[in-house]
């Protein structure tokens, strides 16, 4: 086991088991995001956690229920961060910088979360990453949104509505790509990371909504 590992209290000590499961949770976090699903241990999560096995699998079950609580938990935190980030008296574009900002805040702040959602999650399927895909659908609905509200206001609200999902589709997968990408260049501040998607994609979004649309030239 590495030295830089945290270790919980003695595991003697009697908590709440909401304590105790952030207890589990946050140590099954740290051990999945090193070590991936497969090669993550539950002995290692016992002792990063400060708690038997058999407490494990009571509270949260065997590694494949207990991953699966972290994907959940994580997922969870991290919209709530990006909804906390978004500011609903400012224009949509300004939304979804603020949107933006708290995404990559987050990222940058749990970097273990990141891993464990983004590639760990990802890179092992099934349940796993259909979960993550509920993520998704959720983001590409808030981005969505603003896409329609930036359209209405323009007067252009079927044209936005008939591209904004497919939009948003793109600029969460841009995002997390940006995020992913991060993860070795994090001396570039969140503010900056989101100024560069915004003026990748929110202003094409904007032509498009004012109807300048790209074409072919060729035939």
């Amino acid at each position: 086991m590495t030295e830089d590992v945290r270790r919980s209290p003695e595991r003697a000590k009697r908590l709440p088991r909401a304590v105790r499961e952030k207890q589990i949770l946050d140590a099954a976090v740290s051990v999945f995001s090193r070590h991936g699903y497969h090669s993550a241990s539950m002995d290692e999560v016992s002792e990063v956690a400060g708690v038997s096995k058999p407490m494990i699998y009571s509270y949260l079950g065997a590694k494949e229920d207990l991953f699966l609580h972290c994907i959940r938990r994580e997922a969870d935190r991290m919209l709530e961060a990006v909804r906390a980030g978004i500011k609903p008296d400012v224009p949509p574009d300004m939304q979804l910088w603020h949107g933006l900002r708290a995404f990559y805040g987050f990222v940058a702040d749990h970097r273990e979360s990141w891993l464990v959602l983004h590639r760990q999650a990802l890179t092992v399927g099934g349940p796993f990453a259909s979960e993550v895909d509920v993520l998704r659908t959720t983001a590409i609905e808030l981005v969505s949104g603003l896409v329609v509200s930036a359209g209405s206001r323009k007067g252009l609200a079927e044209q936005a509505e008939f591209s904004g999902e497919g939009l948003a589709a793109a600029l969460v997968g841009a995002a997390e790509s940006l995020a992913d990408w991060w993860l070795d260049h994090s001396d570039v501040s969140d503010a900056v990371l989101a100024s560069w998607l915004m003026n990748l994609i929110w202003l094409g979004f904007n032509d498009l909504v004012e109807g300048e649309v790209w074409r072919p030239t060729e035939p």
